[in-house]
């Protein structure tokens, strides 16, 4: 394993941002705010998309709009909750990332039975979503917390807990394929491992920000593991991503044109592996954050593909 180049401080950007709507909540709520990361949308999007993708390809975009809405709400809610039980447990570590060290929990912002309060409210709009879904869709949803639970604790186990992040973060495929179309299917399975691969590749570049403070404390990611090969690691794990998500088009519409609704994502894709310097931590991150117009992309591709003709 190569070791990264050493980051410049402008080359950090801090978890915790002051800026925007945040800015302009009262002083007692922000950190609050911060914890569950409402300054940060693009998480949400990120858990978001691929149960959208799910009820797109099943069909059933139009029809069920509110399962798609009731979809966002949910991957908010439950967004913010991970991100509290993540930092709960992660603030020891938290303290010694300088990207990090401002979190509300690790700082001292906020204690941690406050952040245990909070995290339930956020389970309780989790919970109130469900309410709203089948019952074996439901059961589904639930079996996540499972995998939820362990993911804080894979990146002192494995060099690879972005894979178990996405595990984590595609579980929506499943939740909306079983909700429009009533069961599992081998298109919901197949948009479900493209999805872990995508996962997998974003958040290698994601971890690129953090490569030598992860070093020097001792957490392990695919971006220290892939060294000086991060940028072919990515672009496989990309590449198997379209390949799984062509299956799932293919069987959802036996037609090789469905293919083409893939090329605008996978040139989105291929343009984050071919400009990604692992050692600009700015550039890292405008790439991780693009994929959720990656996101919007391939649920236009679902669209296309699971509308009726």
């Amino acid at each position: 394993m190569t070791s990264a180049p050493p980051l410049r401080p402008s080359d950090i950007t801090p978890d915790s941002e002051h800026r925007g709507l945040i800015a302009a909540l009262p002083a007692g709520i922000r950190p609050y705010a911060l914890l569950a990361r409402l300054d940060r949308p693009i998480g949400w999007w990120l858990l978001f998309w691929p149960g959208a993708w799910a009820v797109a390809l099943a069909g059933e975009a139009i029809e069920r709009w509110n399962l798609i809405l009731l979809l966002l709400i949910g991957s908010i809610a439950m967004r913010g909750a991970g991100c509290v039980y993540n930092d709960i447990v992660d603030r020891d570590l938290d303290a010694s990332v300088a990207r990090t060290r401002s979190r509300p929990v690790a700082s001292g912002a906020v204690s941690v039975k406050a952040a245990f309060v909070w995290l339930g409210l956020l389970c309780l709009v989790g919970l109130l979503v469900l309410l709203q879904l089948r019952l074996n869709t439901a059961i589904l949803s639930v079996a996540s917390l499972a995998l939820v639970a362990g993911y804080p604790f894979m990146k002192r186990i494995t060099w690879w807990p972005q894979a178990w992040l996405g595990l984590v973060f595609s579980w929506a495929a499943l939740v909306g394929w079983m909700e429009a179309w009533g069961s599992i299917a081998v298109p919901g399975l197949l948009l479900y491992a493209g999805s872990i691969f995508w996962v997998i590749g974003y958040d290698t570049i994601y971890a690129l920000q953090d490569r030598e403070d992860d070093a020097l404390i001792g957490v392990r990611s695919s971006a220290l593991r892939m060294g000086r090969h991060v940028r072919a690691g990515t672009a496989i794990c990309y590449a198997l991503a379209l390949l799984l998500w062509a299956g799932a088009l293919w069987f959802r519409r036996p037609d090789p044109l469905v293919w083409a609704a893939l090329l605008p994502i996978g040139a989105h894709l291929g343009w984050q592996v071919a400009t990604l310097r692992p050692d600009d931590g700015a550039g890292a991150l405008a790439r991780f954050r693009s994929n959720r117009f990656a996101g919007l992309l391939m649920f236009l591709a679902c669209l296309v593909v699971g509308t009726p003709l």
